[in-house]
């Protein structure tokens, strides 16, 4: 790889990271809707926890501080029975949860780690739509403009028409 070829990935790896980040923030406030429609009797703390700790097991990211540990721990049965409902609970998201996925166990690659397990995990409980093949960069990132403009957490750009700035500047 040359120095060209890495400068561009040394920039691409931290936007398309970012991407797989706006995807797992959707995916939080899509299994958040059903943790509280599921299981109303838990309080709201214990709620985010609960929707926090099925999306960390999803995208293999486990929050280290102890409150969540212990809660992770305690709740494991659970946090499993909804892993393994989600195909059926949020089947819209198999797609852009798949891509994210990739993206993210590529950026891993790149930067010397294995995490094919979290494929693995998502593929095992049908999350991974195995047939799909690994999105572009721009692909991706488009797809992500848009999940992330419709569920208000990004706002995307918008074209500016030339002639309208043109007879602005007169």
């Amino acid at each position: 790889m040359d120095k060209d070829t890495s400068s561009k990935n040394s920039r691409l790896i931290p936007i398309l990271r970012e991407g797989v980040a706006v995807i797992q923030m959707i995916f939080f406030k899509e299994i958040k809707s059903v943790v509280l429609r599921k299981h109303p009797d838990l309080d709201s703390s214990a709620q985010n926890m609960f929707a926090g700790a099925i999306t960390n097991e999803i995208f293999g990211t486990h929050n280290t501080e102890e409150k969540f540990q212990l809660f992770r721990n305690s709740h494991q049965g659970l946090i499993e029975q909804e892993l393994m409902s989600l195909n059926s609970e949020l089947p819209h998201m198999t797609a852009p949860l798949s891509d994210a996925l990739r993206i993210q166990t590529l950026c891993d690659n790149q930067e010397g780690i294995d995490s094919a397990h979290v494929l693995q995990q998502a593929n095992s409980i049908g999350m991974l739509v195995a047939d799909r093949e690994i999105p572009l960069p721009s692909s991706f990132m488009e797809t992500v403009r848009t999940l992330g403009a419709t569920h208000n957490l990004i706002i995307p750009p918008v074209e500016i028409d030339t002639t309208e700035e043109h007879n602005l500047l007169q």
